[in-house]
């Protein structure tokens, strides 16, 4: 366990799913303090900051992310790419799996193009199946409306998001035959004290971490296969960076690596 503002913090966040009774409804929750001090942890490792603005989405993002992970098989690996314009211009991509209990993800802010609208492009990848690609129109400018526009236009059902105090988020979804009614109105206060007004029943929890999992020996050999591209490069500077575009991290490359 590690410390945070003098409080004990888990080294993992641990996401329920809880079956709400009568409602038909699967509630997935989580406490997401372990998640964002890991990833504060990598920012400071690789030297990378995000501006405030764009932080507060990409975490907000994750987190429902890894929700949504746990609302889903455990063999399944799922991607989602943002761009959007609205509320400000940058890309936003987080992936993970519920197989190897990690997820992880980046901020672009350079070089992104502007979009006619706010997209996110989704993907799911399963061991020995065609890869699943959608493509969705984001008409709102808040996380909570773009997940719950993702599962109404991809996963043709209704869900709501919310953030809750602190760094607790849920995201809860309905299943055949739920309460649609009920489901609309719900707040984060009902969400939050959803034991104490509704039968529930917690099925699994799954633990994840952020995590990419790159390392310069598993960089080497694409760097190797494309060293002529960077021969003068190498030759100026006498090294070139590698940059994982999965979570940012920078390593540098020498010619003796290369050998």
């Amino acid at each position: 366990m590690t410390e945070q503002s003098g409080q004990p913090v888990e080294e993992f966040t641990t996401v329920q799913a809880i079956f709400v009774r009568h409602r038909n409804c699967l509630l997935l929750r989580a406490d997401f303090s372990p998640l964002f001090v890991d990833y504060y942890l990598h920012l400071m490792q690789h030297k990378q900051r995000n501006a405030e603005a764009e932080d507060t989405m990409f975490k907000q993002l994750l987190a429902f992310f890894t929700l949504h992970l746990v609302s889903r098989p455990w063999q399944e690996y799922h991607a989602w790419t943002l761009n959007v314009k609205d509320p400000m211009l940058a890309n936003y991509f987080v992936s993970g799996s519920s197989l190897t209990e990690d997820v992880i993800g980046r901020v672009f802010t350079e070089g992104v193009r502007e979009p006619e609208k706010n997209m996110l492009f989704a993907q799911n990848l399963r061991t020995g199946k065609e890869p699943q690609t959608s493509v969705i129109i984001l008409p709102g400018n808040t996380t909570t409306e773009w997940v719950e526009d993702f599962y109404r236009q991809s996963e043709q059902r209704q869900a709501r998001a919310f953030e809750l105090s602190g760094d607790s988020f849920a995201l809860i979804t309905a299943q055949p035959g739920a309460d649609h009614d009920w489901l609309s109105e719900l707040t984060a206060d009902d969400v939050a004290n959803i034991e104490k007004n509704e039968e529930v029943k917690v099925l699994e929890t799954r633990k994840f971490t952020f995590r990419c999992g790159c390392t310069l020996d598993k960089i080497l050999p694409t760097i190797r296969t494309m060293q002529k591209d960077f021969a003068d490069l190498l030759s100026e500077q006498g090294y070139l960076e590698a940059s994982c575009p999965r979570c940012g991290a920078v390593y540098r490359v020498t010619p003796e690596m290369l050998q």
